[in-house]
């Protein structure tokens, strides 16, 4: 395990330079460091094909590789900025902008299993951010049911970084102060979600049921407005009773609105106009469904041999969208079993024990950094409320 510099700056250069979403660049630097690829310059000079052994998709991985060779050609070259050509037009006609409705279609869940047996069976393997992600995602069909499945994503993504951001400083892995501490969400509204303040941006106009092409997957953000009092939260955290009469939200990414901007806000916030960096309920989705893999790994047994046949990469996605689906079975199954007792409120602030019940063991301190682990859904099940 290489120190906690070393593994601050793979992470920097894996979120800051190729953009790679936090929470995902903490679940692969064990992965990165165990194929000695612990900086740009090392992975700048592996094939694309080894960066896809550790990050499958193939846009995200040319995204990573070509971070690395422009990294490494600007230090080579004493830090001198090194212009890249400009691109071609593309004749490629550009798609038309989805509707809400096919925003919300394109990126539904795997529908969550009720087949509670099936779901007692099942132990998977993953690391934290993602099973915080699918806790979270769940609870808040619950808690703040009017949000549609898009920014439930983009909220819930809100969450996982906001988490990942407090390990990290804890751990010494981050730098000291976060987005937040220095200012950064200043009059922007708020919500909690399991016990995580998640500043929001709303999305005024947005229904999910128009079939009229009025928006794109990233529709635009109308702010609220600052000067004429029509901020509904005030710039306050809203309790769940309170967002039954809100419009969408999306989850703010202040992380990337420090980043983008270069210095601190002195009394106003960063950027008063709409175009605010979000969690991408795209991302979250695609994240969320390859983190769940069988206890039983990437091998089964022939049917004819009995001997261990290695499984196809579509095999193993499939597996993984059905272990998603029983993972979100589960924790519906046990969300449900209190709605009649307890308030959202409360129901929020016990979602974060019941993850931290149920999370999988890792290494402590930075060793067990993105480390993963067995998460059995019994355990999720024996949560419910006993009649």
């Amino acid at each position: 395990m290489g120190s906690p510099a070393e593994i601050q700056a793979l992470l920097r250069f894996l979120s800051q330079d190729a953009k790679v979403p936090l929470a995902m660049s903490m679940g692969k630097v064990k992965s990165l460091q165990e194929n000695k690829l612990t900086s740009p310059e090392t992975i700048s000079k592996i094939p694309l094909s080894a960066i896809q052994a550790i990050f499958p998709d193939e846009k995200l991985a040319k995204q990573i590789l070509n971070a690395a060779k422009r990294l490494s050609k600007k230090r080579g070259a004493g830090g001198q900025q090194i212009e890249s050509p400009k691109r071609r037009k593309s004749n490629v006609p550009r798609e038309e902008p989805l509707t809400p409705a096919g925003i919300e279609t394109s990126l539904a869940l795997p529908l969550p299993s009720n087949d509670k047996e099936e779901i007692s069976k099942t132990i998977l393997i993953t690391n934290r951010a993602p099973l915080v992600l699918a806790f979270a995602v769940t609870l808040l069909e619950y808690t703040m049911p009017e949000q549609p499945l898009s920014s439930r994503l983009s909220l819930a993504q809100a969450v996982v970084s906001v988490n990942s951001k407090s390990k990290a400083i804890s751990l010494g892995i981050e730098k000291a102060t976060s987005a937040e501490d220095e200012g950064w969400g200043q009059g922007q509204p708020g919500v909690t979600i399991m016990g995580r303040s998640v500043r929001v941006l709303k999305r005024w106009g947005y229904n999910p049921k128009d079939q009229g092409a009025t928006e794109s997957a990233g529709d635009q953000v109308k702010e609220e407005g600052r000067e004429d009092g029509q901020v509904a939260m005030n710039g306050t955290e809203a309790t769940g009773q309170q967002l039954d009469t809100q419009p969408a939200l999306w989850g703010l990414d202040l992380e990337a609105l420090r980043s983008s901007n270069g210095s601190p806000p002195t009394g106003v916030p960063a950027q008063s106009k709409s175009g605010l960096p979000i969690y991408s309920p795209q991302s979250a989705r695609a994240y969320i469904l390859k983190s769940f893999a069988s206890a039983s790994g990437d091998y089964s047994s022939s049917s004819n041999t009995g001997t261990p046949k290695k499984k196809t990469g579509v095999a193993i996605s499939h597996e993984k969208e059905r272990n998603l689906s029983l993972l979100l079975g589960a924790l519906a199954i046990l969300y449900s079993s209190w709605t009649q007792v307890l308030s959202r409120d409360e129901l929020d602030r016990r979602a974060w024990t019941w993850y931290i019940h149920v999370r999988p063991e890792v290494e402590s301190g930075v060793a067990g950094w993105g480390g993963k682990g067995q998460v059995k859904l019994s355990d999720i099940l024996d949560l419910r409320r006993k009649d």
